[in-house]
């Protein structure tokens, strides 16, 4: 009897399972079989847990090493592109002196800036440039920007510049507006400072200053600076005005000395 019995509970387990994959909605049997997955795969995950962990280990070593390699080829690869646009700079500069060189009527020599004092920054500096290349002394000084400086020592290969910017530097020039004609001079505080420009001058704000044709030691009409301000505190004939370089000299690498 009893066997009977099991035999038919098996026979109706048998008939519900097959009753239950044919009749049995599509998501329930989803939900059944991915929770009997679920159940099979916990000591699946169990005994993996271990092996993963020592498969990290064995590797590590290995990452790591990679890793060290390729942040050195990045270090190499990040010089490189300083070096590359450090390069794609300086052409650029030898490029327009060397356009400004062309319009000149006069003849030039190119030097390399390859010294500036701490003490006299604002107001010296020195070229590769010297005797071998026909410089001299008083020899006008100038960049694509304008009006840098003139000669004021000279060696075999290199020469000191006196800059704009320095007290003992002057030069004829002229407001290019209204062809009032004075000195230029240094003040050492980044600006120069034009006088001998009457009272009455038409003079405005932002008007260009340029070199004139009284100058001794410079040709007419290179670009010095402009008009920022002007000082007519006193009541004299003349008015002083203050003019912004057109040259940035803390970024001067190269310059042409015009040769006479």
């Amino acid at each position: 009897m009893f066997r009977v019995n099991r035999k038919n509970l098996i026979y109706f387990c048998i008939l519900l399972a097959v009753f239950i994959l044919l009749f049995a909605g599509a998501r329930s049997f989803h939900v059944v079989k991915f929770g009997i997955i679920k159940v099979t795969s916990i000591p699946i995950r169990i005994l993996s847990f271990p092996l993963n962990e020592i498969k990290k280990l064995l590797y590590y070593h290995r990452t790591f090493d990679e890793y060290k390699r390729l942040k050195e080829e990045v270090d190499v690869l990040k010089a490189r592109l300083v070096g590359l646009e450090e390069v794609i700079r300086e052409n650029t500069r030898l490029d327009d002196l060397l356009k400004f060189k062309r319009k000149l009527v006069y003849s030039s020599v190119v030097a390399n800036v390859i010294g500036r004092s701490p003490s006299s920054w604002n107001s010296t500096m020195l070229i590769d440039r010297g005797e071998e290349y026909g410089i001299r002394q008083g020899m006008p000084v100038v960049n694509a920007a304008g009006v840098v400086g003139k000669i004021a020592e000279v060696g075999i290969d290199t020469s000191r510049v006196i800059l704009l910017t320095d007290p003992q530097f002057s030069v004829a020039a002229l407001v290019q507006g209204p062809r009032e004609s004075g000195l230029v001079s240094g003040t050492l505080k980044g600006v120069c400072r034009m006088r001998y420009i009457r009272a009455d001058a038409r003079i405005n704000i932002g008007d260009k200053v340029i070199t004139s044709k009284l100058s001794s030691s410079f040709p007419e009409g290179l670009l010095i600076g402009e008009i920022i301000a002007i000082n007519n505190g006193s009541k004299k004939p003349t008015v002083e005005y203050l003019i912004e370089p057109s040259v940035a000299f803390s970024q001067i690498e190269e310059v042409l000395v015009i040769l006479k």
